[in-house]
């Protein structure tokens, strides 16, 4: 891992600071030749009231494991966001790298994989498995950001 990055890790954590979760707080950053393209951070989707704003979680409230049953939530992903952010707004991803707090899930690395990005880089891990053999198989680099001692 570069000074990049590490740069580029640490505003994933910021952007996570704005998610509405009550569960989970993930940031996401896409970027192409050192230059930021989207950011997103988890939460529910424009006009649809979050978790902090209903006091409860879903996923919590019925029992729902990480890593399972990711439609049963009122959020959309890090990853999802800074995605349909890009789409929005007409921005170029393709070949681009996708910095996590956390390693996506099985839905996010299908269209991580089908936006064209070309590297993930995550901190923390996620009980998903079969996301990591999509990555595999697709061709897509995933690396999990270890910081450097000093």
């Amino acid at each position: 891992m570069d000074k990049w990055d590490k740069r580029f890790m640490q505003l994933t954590e910021q952007v996570a600071t704005w998610s509405s979760c009550l569960r989970r707080k993930v940031g996401a950053v896409i970027v192409r030749e050192k230059r930021v393209m989207t950011t997103g951070y988890n939460g529910a989707p424009a006009g649809i009231a979050s978790c902090v704003e209903r006091g409860e979680c879903l996923r919590e409230k019925n029992n729902i494991p990480s890593g399972t049953h990711a439609e049963l939530c009122f959020a959309a992903h890090a990853e999802q966001n800074a995605i349909i952010q890009a789409a929005r707004y007409g921005i170029n991803i393709s070949g681009a790298t996708l910095y996590c707090t956390h390693q996506p899930c099985v839905i996010c690395a299908k269209m991580i994989i089908n936006a064209g990005i070309a590297r993930v880089v995550y901190k923390e891990g996620y009980p998903d498995e079969f996301s990591l053999r999509l990555f595999g198989e697709a061709g897509t680099r995933v690396e999990k950001f270890e910081e450097e001692e000093k």
